[in-house]
Formats: C-alpha cells, structure tokens, sequence
C-alpha cells in the first residue's frame, strides 16, 4: 500500500469585527482572524497539509487572495475542493492531527464539534481526525494574544 505524509502551517492577525472560525465552527470572541477567506487556520492548515502529500503546492496557489470569488469563502467548502482533488488522484485521509495555537479563547468545548465538521468535508471518519488545543504560554504572536496558528500532519494511503 501506498502512503504519503504531508504538513501544513497557517497563522493570521486577530482583529476586531469579525468572527472567529476554527474548524468550522464559529466560537464566540470579541475578535476574529483577518484574511481574504474567512480566515480559518485549522483548515487552511489541514488543507496545505493534504496539498503537501499530494506534492500539489498550497491554498495560496489553488485559491489566491487575489481573486474576489474566495472573498470572505467558507474554508471548509475550499476543503471539500481539496478533498475531491485528493479522491480524484486515488488518495484517501488515513488519519490527521493538528494543533491549534491560541492564548485564549479556550477551544476545549468546541474540539468535537471541529473533528465531526473536518471528518465530514474529509469524508474520513471522526477517529481519524484529531485536534488539540495549547497556548504559548504568553510568549510570541500567539501568546500576547495578535493571532492564533495551526499547525497539521496527515497521512494519505492510495483507495
């Protein structure tokens, strides 16, 4: 069986006037992450790490900020796109993990809720999908509270 390992990085600015969107899931906080998109770091990242096994670039170079059809987008349905070129190459999710970087809120309550939303637009199933949550301890971007970052590992292994 063939398998391929792929990483993924995303950071953006925390900004008022707009909503926060993890995963899918809007958590309720007085500030939102900037960007072109709806801004979502745990699925971009999810997405450039699937990109990265199918060695297919990033969302950079599939959905550029530069065009206004991806202008405030749902991440997770630029994911779904994402997980058709993926089943279209003969690729399978075997399983995910990813980490998501925030001082606050605390994204505790809102982790299963995440996995189901991933699972769903990775059309996996939800104990292949895992997310954590951890602060910087105060130290960096994320710890002084300017952004939230995600970072993702995925497994594909041919259908």
């Amino acid at each position: 069986m063939d398998f391929r390992i792929g990483h993924g990085y995303d950071a953006h600015r925390l900004t008022p006037d707009r909503a926060l969107i993890l995963g899918g899931v809007e958590i309720p906080y007085e500030r939102g992450l900037l960007g072109h998109s709806d801004a979502d770091v745990l699925t971009h990242a999810v997405m450039d790490a699937i990109l990265g096994a199918l060695a297919m670039g990033d969302i950079g170079t599939l959905f550029p900020d530069s065009d206004p059809a991806y202008k405030g987008i749902c991440s997770i349905k630029l994911l779904a796109k994402v997980r058709m070129l993926m089943e279209d190459m003969g690729w399978e999710i075997g399983n995910l993990d990813a980490t998501v970087v925030a001082q606050a809120p605390k994204l505790k309550p809102y982790i299963e809720q995440m996995r189901g939303i991933l699972a769903q637009a990775c059309a996996c199933r939800l104990e292949d999908i895992n997310i954590k949550a951890t602060t910087e301890e105060h130290m960096g971007f994320t710890g002084s509270g300017e952004g939230i970052c995600a970072h993702a590992v995925c497994l594909l292994s041919r259908r």
